[in-house]
């Protein structure tokens, strides 16, 4: 396996908006879409709002729409990281992660975010970078 360049099938669980519920900063989110547009939050009762949306696309939706903590967009990928590294602290997610071998992670999408992931492979992938690493941390 050289390379998973989606994911979605077989993959989706490497999404955010794959569902497992986990902990991270002291509350219950259904999927790490959740945590981090919660984490984005300058409100508490924004970051409520959105662990308690029914879906990911609506976490991510109400995510765009309040406004952030200061300097945000330098603890966003930190962040991310920590979330992921809480999501893949389940068993079986970590096992899985570890099954992908030496496999290029790349968040390959059709709706433009060349930030987290690529657009006909170009981008700057963060999201697969850090799956990347915590499958090495988890090894």
């Amino acid at each position: 396996m050289n390379a998973i360049t989606s994911f979605t099938g077989d993959y989706r669980w490497l999404s955010n908006f794959h569902y497992g519920e986990f902990t991270y900063d002291g509350e219950t989110y259904p999927t790490s879409e959740h945590a981090f547009q919660a984490a984005k939050a300058v409100y508490p009762e924004d970051a409520k709002s959105i662990r308690l949306c029914k879906t990911p696309r609506q976490a991510k939706d109400l995510g765009g729409k309040i406004r952030l903590r200061p300097n945000w967009d330098n603890l966003r990928v930190k962040i991310m990281t920590d979330i992921l590294r809480e999501k893949f602290g389940d068993a079986e997610l970590a096992e899985k992660l570890v099954a992908t071998g030496d496999a290029h992670l790349e968040e390959g999408n059709t709706h433009g975010d060349k930030f987290w992931g690529t657009v006909e492979g170009v981008g700057k992938n963060h999201l697969g970078r850090i799956l990347m690493r915590i499958r090495e941390e988890i090894r």
